[in-house]
């Protein structure tokens, strides 16, 4: 599930985090499922522990996991931790949208194109 790219310009800490980020928002981590250690998992990917606890620091503070000291960290129920993300991606995708617009893109190729993402996302 969690693999790093060391070509990309994020820090490492914030491909973990979006690695589990997504994978709690796809459902593919279900509420209250453990979430690998921070040793399993800094074994797993060859990376300093502190680098993985630092991402689970974050996903924690944004409420996406939660933590049972002695017993690890598991995915919360994050309903607003969700709604706050969805807030953040249609920031993203207006700005997106007004720089397309500058650009001389229309209304109509640009909710094209966000439909047939959305059918090319089902299919993958």
């Amino acid at each position: 599930m969690f693999s790093i790219n060391y070509r990309d310009a994020r820090p490492i800490y914030e491909q973990v985090k979006d690695t589990l980020r997504v994978a709690i928002l796809t459902g593919a981590m279900k509420t209250d499922d453990k979430v690998p250690s921070v040793r399993e998992l800094a074994g797993e990917l060859a990376i300093n522990p502190n680098t993985i606890q630092k991402a689970y620091r974050e996903l924690e503070a944004e409420g996406y996991i939660y933590s049972v000291p002695g017993k690890g960290s598991f995915v919360a129920e994050c309903r607003e931790a969700i709604a706050l993300r969805k807030t953040e991606l249609y920031a993203k995708l207006d700005g997106t949208v007004t720089e397309l617009i500058h650009v001389g893109e229309s209304s109509e190729s640009i909710c094209m194109h966000i439909k047939n993402s959305g059918k090319r996302e089902v299919r993958a």
